[in-house]
């Protein structure tokens, strides 16, 4: 039997490089995250994740009328899943899997965001252990 491959979750992290505030209104958030091209959106506070949205809430949202009218805050998902910076990406697949979540959220020792992790990236991971890149 091989050995298993032990990854850390730093090679697969994606930059991020727009974040919300929970003052913002959801109607910018969506139009940010539309024209940006990106699924998730952490929301942060002094640096630090306080919540996320993803596109699956905002289509979840589009058949209410008051839509710009409400704000971040109302509709995140506070205390997202957040993984440390050198966590096994084992670990972190796990806990996405098994919270059903796209994405977590990677700190750095500060607790500060450092970038995100998503089922794409988890999938590259997966293609290149296949392909035998490692």
């Amino acid at each position: 039997m091989s050995k298993p491959i032990d990854l850390i979750i730093d090679e697969y992290v994606s930059p991020v490089s727009v974040t919300g505030t929970k003052n913002m209104k959801l109607s910018e958030v969506t139009s940010l995250m539309r024209e940006g091209g990106f699924r998730h959106l952490p929301i942060l506070e002094d640096k630090k994740p306080i919540g996320i949205i993803s596109d699956r809430d905002i289509s979840l949202l589009d058949s209410l009328d008051d839509l710009n009218d409400l704000t971040v805050e109302e509709v995140m998902v506070k205390n997202p899943y957040c993984a440390y910076s050198g966590t096994s990406i084992a670990e972190v697949a796990f806990e996405m899997s098994s919270r059903k979540i796209g994405s977590a959220l990677i700190l750095n020792e500060d607790g500060e965001l450092d970038g995100i992790f998503t089922s794409i990236d988890g999938l590259n991971a997966l293609i290149e252990i296949v392909r035998g890149d490692l």
